[in-house]
């Protein structure tokens, strides 16, 4: 049996004994049965109602247990941009948080999701500017390096398990991480899994960020690769329509004493496609050691986004 068996009663005892200690040492001990809401091979999380309100846990295998270390530091970093935990196991990765309401997700309304989700990237891409002298902090933590993309790429195609891992890297694949590498933009936190349902609206205005599990220290722009692509599919964007340049210039903003307007686009489109190998070691190490056994889609998700690094940017 996994020694991080979701399922397990023995794991569950574990965890709720935990939980229970926490929220006691807290003054608010769990006021009923606590409630597994959402499993999945890589992680767990379970509802716990208080006389302060709910509560949330969260487990990660340990390929991502360095998110509890990560979201401790960044809400210490980053005081109201970034979910606080109440509680972390650093070493297991389990993580206790305070219930922040619906994701603006769930608040957005039909029609505002641009606005929205403009003032959103600018609010994150600030936050990563802030994060620039914390790289060694992070990676000290156990947040994963991908400041060198191309031999990361090279660890995953050969790596038992990989689809088509001896196929060859896109033409170009070299050169597009020796441009990124030379154009001054600093390396930072990129959360990997930027959408609408990972941010909370924050009281009195701006938001607060979270989900850090997929999360490593690299170049920036990398966060695009997901977060415009699921505007895209949000709002059916074709590559390259306005609203789109719209968001990435609104995203490119904040960095513009860095690099001319010019080169950081440029510097947009080969991050959005050089991220694709960052989303595939992503994959590998959600289900490397998986709590559960794994789907199909998920198993084959890092070979899917290796066969996506040929493809164009939608910026």
């Amino acid at each position: 049996m996994r020694a991080n068996d979701w399922t397990s009663p023995q794991w569950r005892s574990s965890a709720h004994d935990w939980i229970t200690a926490r929220l006691t040492a807290l003054g608010t001990p769990p006021a009923g049965p606590i409630e597994e809401v959402r499993v999945r091979p890589w992680s767990v999380t379970h509802r716990v109602s208080t006389s302060e309100g709910v509560r949330w846990f969260k487990a990660n295998t340990p390929a991502c247990a360095y998110e509890a270390g990560l979201a401790s530091a960044l809400a210490s970093w980053l005081p109201g941009r970034v979910l606080a935990p109440l509680a972390a196991d650093t070493t297991r990765g389990w993580l206790l948080t305070a219930d922040a309401g619906p994701t603006i997700r769930d608040r957005i309304k039909p029609g505002d999701q641009l606005t929205v989700w403009t003032a959103m990237l600018q609010t994150y891409a600030s936050m990563q500017r802030a994060l620039e002298p914390r790289c060694d902090a992070m990676l000290a933590l156990g947040t994963p390096d991908l400041r060198k993309p191309a031999d990361v790429l090279a660890s995953l195609r050969y790596e038992p398990g990989i689809r088509d891992r001896n196929r060859s890297p896109a033409p170009g694949f070299a050169d597009w991480c020796a441009e990124l590498a030379a154009d001054t933009v600093p390396v930072t936190l990129q959360h990997d899994d930027l959408t609408d349902a990972n941010v909370f609206p924050a009281p009195g205005g701006g938001f607060v960020f979270f989900d850090w599990g997929d999360a490593s220290v690299g170049h920036p722009f990398g966060s695009l690769l997901v977060a415009l692509g699921f505007a895209a599919a949000m709002l059916d964007l074709k590559p390259m329509a306005p609203e789109l340049l719209r968001l990435r210039d609104a995203y490119l903003e904040p960095w513009t004493d860095v690099a001319p307007p010019a080169t950081l686009r440029r510097s947009a489109s080969l991050a959005f496609r050089v991220a694709r190998v960052s989303r595939a070691a992503a994959w590998r190490r959600a289900v490397e050691n998986a709590a559960l056994p794994v789907d199909e889609d998920f198993r084959t998700a890092s070979a899917y986004w290796l066969s996506e690094i040929p493809k164009p940017a939608l910026i």
